[in-house]
């Protein structure tokens, strides 16, 4: 995980400029460059590094002896690059993961490069020999992009929005800043003068395909067909292969643990998978919320099953209210149910961060889009619009649930690894049929929860466990969350301002007292920009008011039961 800018065209003082690159700081805590392109004055890359691999040679822009006129800077991990540096035998000047990028690139072009990148990426590549610029992120865009581009031809790129908004370019007073769209890949021609044109852009990988990468790895051969017990044995062989190949870190690993399903999959798995590797140290688990919170008490339950190294985090009302304005300042967004998330997160990071020395930490994000978790699945009208609705979820994972496990994250230094977002295990989950995904008596995600009924991986009461939004089960059901958070904001937010919101905001109008705090301290942050969130997360098919699990008549029927 790291924090990369990039310019190009600049017609200001690039000296002035890149301090718009030290927003982004937090991303690389370890080591930061910032290094003009020979031959374009105009053009510069910024790099904070967060060394994960190869502390010696790891500095960005990447640039090797064999290919002098290409510069790379990324931010993510590919976890396939011993793989193929072994199978088309290229010789490497660095342990760095991403230099299979330059090595493939020279081989076989940008489309053939981005296509056998098993891993969670975002990328800015110059080819100075044949003046093009091009731009790649990941499928799920675990890895965040943000450009910017005029009309007249300066490009700027970053990891997180906050570093462009302040950049100065005197034909755009108001640069128009974006998020670069996650499968795609853009080219781009470089002109003399150090401006861009765009040529293309690339849609390389759509969620259900399988991947090109594919036919190069090692994961053992998948048995053919639809039987049940077939399809729980290829998911557990490429569940446990998404874990391994994540293992790839000099850093010390730890794992967030909700006591969800999801995330007590992944802990499990990954103290498995680390133990056969032999790691020294054990794995550090970490579980927060206030008092009577169901999810401490369950994390403390798979934490004693697989035997990890638990810390509970207690937080209370006062000081998530208090972090709101941080959250939301890191998340660059104001979408309700992301900023409710994303503040017991953001407080449990800062704990990792500050009290620990783990630094790579696995969580179970992506697992609620894939297999149909959350609760209003259950309303879906058919096998096939449960399917279209994960799909949709799943392109759209990069706005909200992806973005708030990157930034708040990110903010302190970690950096985070989602295996159920694997490109092998999500495609081939995505290739079954509709009806053997969608819940199943009465039972969120039962696919998903039948395939590791009899591994004893965790218990089974935890297995079994209905669905529990992490923003929600981090408080006692007494009081949950967004009540607390809407007590809050009833004194913040008036009737009046309430009756004005649509003139206020005439885009993504905000409906509640909540939504218009939240709104309110964006709009401070970031003014102007309220498009970069294009629409609210709400659950579908019920004439939902609120997007918290809890206000559901399944969820309360399910605590009554």
């Amino acid at each position: 995980m790291c924090g990369i800018w990039a310019l190009f065209g600049s017609d200001d003082c690039l000296s002035v400029q890149c301090l718009s690159a030290m927003k982004i700081a937090h991303r690389g805590p370890d080591a930061f460059r910032f290094e003009n392109v020979n031959g374009y004055t105009n053009c510069c890359f910024g790099f904070h590094r967060l060394a994960v691999v190869d502390p010696l040679f790891g500095m960005q822009p990447i640039r090797v002896k064999k290919y002098p006129y290409l510069w790379l800077c990324y931010n993510g991990e590919i976890y396939n690059h011993k793989k193929m540096q072994q199978h088309f035998e290229f010789e490497y000047q660095t342990k760095v993961d991403g230099e299979i990028i330059l090595h493939l690139y020279d081989k076989g072009g940008i489309e053939q490069t981005i296509c056998m990148l098993d891993g969670v990426f975002a990328f800015v590549l110059l080819d100075t020999a044949n003046k093009k610029v091009f731009l790649g992120r990941d499928t799920y865009g675990v890895r965040p992009l943000f450009k910017a581009m005029t009309e007249d031809g300066f490009l700027a790129v970053c990891s997180e929005a906050k570093g462009l908004v302040t950049l100065k370019h005197s034909a755009t007073p108001f640069l128009k800043v974006e998020p670069f769209l996650p499968g795609h890949y853009e080219v781009l021609d470089l002109k003399p003068n150090g401006k861009v044109a765009s040529v293309e852009m690339v849609k390389y990988h759509h969620c259900r395909d399988e991947p090109l990468h594919a036919l190069y790895d090692n994961v053992e051969k998948l048995f053919p067909g639809f039987e049940i017990e077939t399809v729980k044995n290829n998911l557990r062989i490429l569940f446990n292969n998404a874990v391994k190949k994540r293992l790839m870190t000099d850093r010390r690993i730890g794992c967030l643990l909700s006591g969800g399903l999801d995330s007590s999959l992944v802990a499990a798995t990954l103290l498995k998978q680390l133990k056969e590797a032999q790691v020294q140290y054990p794995l550090q688990t970490f579980a927060i919320g206030m008092e009577d919170s169901p999810d401490l008490l369950a994390a403390r339950k798979v934490a004693d099953h697989i035997g990890s190294e638990h810390y509970e985090v207690l937080f209370n009302s006062e000081e998530g209210i208090q972090a709101l304005d941080e959250v939301i300042f890191s998340l660059e967004t104001y979408d309700i149910t992301t900023v409710r998330a994303s503040v017991g997160m953001y407080l449990i990071s800062k704990y990792i961060r500050k009290n620990t020395d783990s630094v790579v930490i696995f969580s179970g994000e992506g697992s609620d889009e894939l297999t149909q978790g959350y609760i209003y699945f259950h309303k879906a009208p058919s096998p096939e619009k449960a399917e279209e609705e994960s799909e949709r979820l799943l392109r759209e994972l990069y706005l909200f649930d992806v973005l708030r496990a990157d930034r708040t994250t990110a903010a302190h230094g970690l950096e985070l690894r989602v295996p159920f977002l694997d490109h092998r295990f999500s495609s081939y989950y995505l290739s079954l049929p509709p009806e053997m995904r969608i819940p199943k008596n009465g039972i969120e995600k039962h696919l998903l929860r039948e395939t590791f009924e009899d591994s004893n991986l965790i218990p089974k009461e935890i297995l079994w466990r209905p669905k529990e939004a992490f923003s929600d089960g981090i408080t006692s059901v007494k009081n949950s969350w967004f009540k607390i958070l809407q007590e809050y904001v009833e004194h913040q937010v008036d009737d009046a301002m309430m009756a004005n919101a649509a003139q206020k905001f005439p885009f993504n109008t905000p409906k509640t007292k909540e939504g218009y705090y939240y709104r309110q301290v964006f709009e401070r942050h970031y003014p102007g920009r309220a498009d970069w969130l294009s629409h609210y997360w709400m659950p579908k098919w019920i004439n939902a008011t609120d997007p918290s699990a809890r206000t559901l008549t399944h969820y309360k029927s399910a605590v009554k039961a």
